[in-house]
């Protein structure tokens, strides 16, 4: 399996300490004072504003990201604190949203990407999902806009637990894959 692999810098355009990685790195601090730029090698990443995969993040794929708070959008914080690898996943998809909490109210069963929940279920909003198969992201506004999270398999009763709390709701899904 190809292993991605990232270097993360201490300062923008690739200057000062370096530190690389393939795998999830849950605190950058402990290699760098701070990360301000990076580069992909190889392979996707989610890289987030806070240690511990919370807070806002972005998926980054193979190229050069040389100033992360452009990258990120981030005023606050112009530092990447943590980062996870996403594996190539070539399955099939399968994911369950449901409209409220602990996997209450409404469900939808969802194989491909979704760009307006709205429209599609009639559903105004998501609070828990159940991923079975494959990483998916999942996004605030209809059309893949606005802040993202990222899903892997596994059950989410409560999605702004998930170091997304200032998100009200998430209006399209889409699967993550070599193309996206």
């Amino acid at each position: 399996m190809d292993m991605g692999r990232i270097t993360f810098y201490e300062e923008k355009n690739f200057q000062g300490r370096s530190y690389e990685t393939s795998n999830d790195c849950p605190e950058l601090t402990s290699y760098l004072s701070r990360c301000n730029s990076c580069r992909v090698e190889s392979g996707l990443f989610m890289v987030y504003e806070k240690p511990n995969f919370m807070g806002q993040q972005m998926l980054v794929r193979r190229g050069e990201y040389p100033d992360n708070q452009r990258l990120m959008g981030m005023t606050m914080s112009d530092c990447i604190r943590s980062s996870r690898m996403i594996p190539t996943h070539k399955g099939p998809f399968r994911m369950k949203i449901y409209e409220n909490e602990n996997f209450g109210g409404q469900m939808h069963e969802l194989m491909d990407d979704c760009d307006n929940m709205q429209d599609r279920f009639r559903m105004n909003e998501c609070q828990s999902c159940n991923v079975m198969e494959g990483h998916w992201l999942m996004f605030e506004q209809p059309n893949y806009r606005g802040k993202m999270m990222y899903v892997r398999p596994g059950e989410y009763r409560n999605l702004r637990e998930m170091g997304m709390s200032n998100m009200t709701r998430f209006s399209s899904m889409r699967r993550i894959m070599d193309s996206c």
